[in-house]
C-alpha cells in the first residue's frame, strides 16, 4: 500500500481516490458563508492526479500528538507539500517546525512559490526562513514554480531547487499537449477569469488593478459571448446563487468596495446571467473545454484552459502571475504597464508556439522531479 500525507491540502475533500470538491459542496449556504479559493483546490486535485497512491491523509499541524508522528512515520511513504503562495512576509505555519522536525519521512514541496506585488527582494519572518530550509533537507529537491521563487531560496541558501511550474497544467498526464489557434475570426464563446479581491500584497496600484480588468470585460462582452469565471469570493456566490435576501447587500459591498458604480453598474447583467461558478474541481475542465478562449487574471483558471487545449491569455500584476507566464512562456498583457490591451498582439500563433515548447520541457522536468523525490507518478513521457 502506497500512503502518503498531504500539508496544507486546501478547504476541499478528496472523493473517487484523486477528485477534490469543496467541503460540504451541496450545502450552498455553508459555501457561501465561507471563502476559499477554488484555485487552491485546482491545484490540490492537480496533484492527485500525478500521482500514484493507495492512500491519502492530510498532515495534522494545527493540533498533533507524538501519536500521530509516530504513525506518520511507521506508515507512510512521504509527504509533499501543497503548491502554494507560502513565501512571502506574512506566512503562519503554526505548528510546521515541531511537526517536521520529529517527521522521519521525506517532505517535498510540490510547486511552492514566492509572492509579492513586484519582483524585489522579500523581508522573510525567521519562521518562513526555518520551515523552508527543514523541508530542503528532507526532500532530494524542493519543487518551485519558477526563476523568482528560485532567486528568493538561493538568497536563504538553498538550493537543491527544480522549477517545475504548476501540476494544474499537466493534470491530465498529456506529455504532446499543444495550443493551436483557430482564426481570431471563428472565436465566439470565451470565459473571464474573474479576479475581485486584491490587497497591496497582490497590486501595486488597486485603483488600476481594478479599472483595467472591468475595462476588459466590457470590450471583450462587446466583441464576444463572454461568461464571467469566478473562483470562491462571497459576493459572487450570493449572486451566482441567486440568494435573494443576500443580494442587495452584496451589491452594496461591490459599491463600497468600488467594484461597481452603483447599484445598476452594467456589470451586474453579467453577474446575474453570465456567471459561472462550482465547487467541484472537475466542473471546470467541463465548462473550460466548451470555451474557444480564455483569458483574465486568475492564475490557475487559466492553467485549467490550458491544461484543457483550451487557448489562454494571461494578466500580470504580481511576482506570481509574472512568474508563471515567464515559466510557461504564455502570452501575457501586463496590467501596470500603462498600454491599452489589444486582443490582437497576444491572440498569435507564433506567441503560442513559443508556450508549446516550454510546456513540454517542463512536463519533463515535473517527471523527472517527481521521480528524484521518490513519488510514484503516472506522468509518460510518451503516448503510449
Amino acid at each position: 500500500m502506497k500512503k502518503i500525507l498531504v500539508m496544507i491540502p486546501a478547504a476541499g475533500e478528496v472523493y473517487d481516490h484523486d477528485c477534490v470538491r469543496a467541503y460540504h459542496y451541496r450545502n450552498v449556504q455553508a459555501n457561501v458563508d465561507r471563502y476559499y479559493n477554488m484555485g487552491d483546490l485546482f491545484v490540490y486535485d492537480s496533484s492527485l492526479k500525478l500521482l500514484q497512491f493507495d492512500q491519502i491523509e492530510p498532515l495534522k499541524i494545527s493540533q498533533f500528538s507524538q501519536k500521530h508522528i509516530d504513525r506518520y512515520n511507521a506508515e507512510f511513504d512521504y509527504c509533499f507539500l501543497r503548491g502554494s503562495n507560502y513565501i512571502h512576509p506574512y506566512m503562519n505555519w503554526e505548528q510546521a517546525i515541531p511537526v517536521l522536525q520529529k517527521l522521519k519521512i521525506p517532505v517535498i514541496p510540490f510547486g511552492i512559490g514566492a509572492q509579492s506585488p513586484a519582483h524585489s527582494e522579500i523581508p522573510l519572518s525567521e519562521e518562513t526562513k526555518t520551515v523552508l530550509k527543514i523541508l530542503a533537507d528532507k526532500c532530494a529537491s524542493v519543487g518551485i514554480r519558477g526563476f523568482y521563487t528560485a532567486e528568493v531560496l538561493n538568497k536563504i541558501g538553498i538550493q537543491n531547487i527544480d522549477i517545475i511550474g504548476c501540476p494544474t497544467l499537466y493534470r491530465f498526464n498529456n506529455p504532446t499537449l499543444q495550443i493551436a489557434l483557430p482564426p481570431l475570426e471563428k472565436i465566439e464563446t470565451i470565459g473571464y477569469t474573474l479576479r475581485r479581491e486584491v490587497d497591496q500584497s497582490y497590486s501595486i496600484s488597486i485603483e488600476n488593478y481594478m479599472q483595467v480588468q472591468r475595462e476588459m470585460i466590457f470590450e471583450l462582452g462587446d466583441r464576444f459571448n463572454l461568461t464571467l469565471i469566478a473562483q470562491g469570493e462571497r459576493e459572487e456566490k450570493v449572486i451566482f446563487y441567486k440568494q435573494q435576501e443576500k443580494i442587495s447587500q452584496a451589491i452594496d459591498n461591490l459599491v463600497f468596495l468600488k467594484w461597481f458604480k452603483d447599484e445598476n453598474d452594467p456589470l451586474l447583467d453579467l453577474y446575474l446571467n453570465r456567471m459561472f461558478y462550482s465547487e467541484i474541481v472537475s466542473d471546470y475542465d467541463d465548462f473550460t473545454r466548451k470555451l474557444d478562449l480564455v483569458l483574465g487574471y486568475r492564475l490557475h483558471g487559466n492553467l485549467m484552459a490550458l491544461a484543457n487545449q483550451t487557448p489562454a491569455i494571461y494578466c500580470s500584476y504580481d511576482s506570481r502571475t509574472r512568474e508563471f507566464a515567464d515559466t510557461y512562456k504564455i502570452p501575457c498583457y501586463d496590467v501596470d504597464s500603462k498600454q491599452k490591451f489589444v486582443l490582437e498582439d497576444y491572440y498569435r500563433q507564433d506567441l503560442f508556439n513559443q508556450f508549446n515548447q516550454s510546456y513540454q520541457h517542463y512536463y519533463r522536468a515535473m517527471s523527472e522531479f517527481l521521480t528524484k523525490n521518490g513519488m510514484s507518478h503516472k506522468m509518460q513521457l510518451q503516448v503510449a
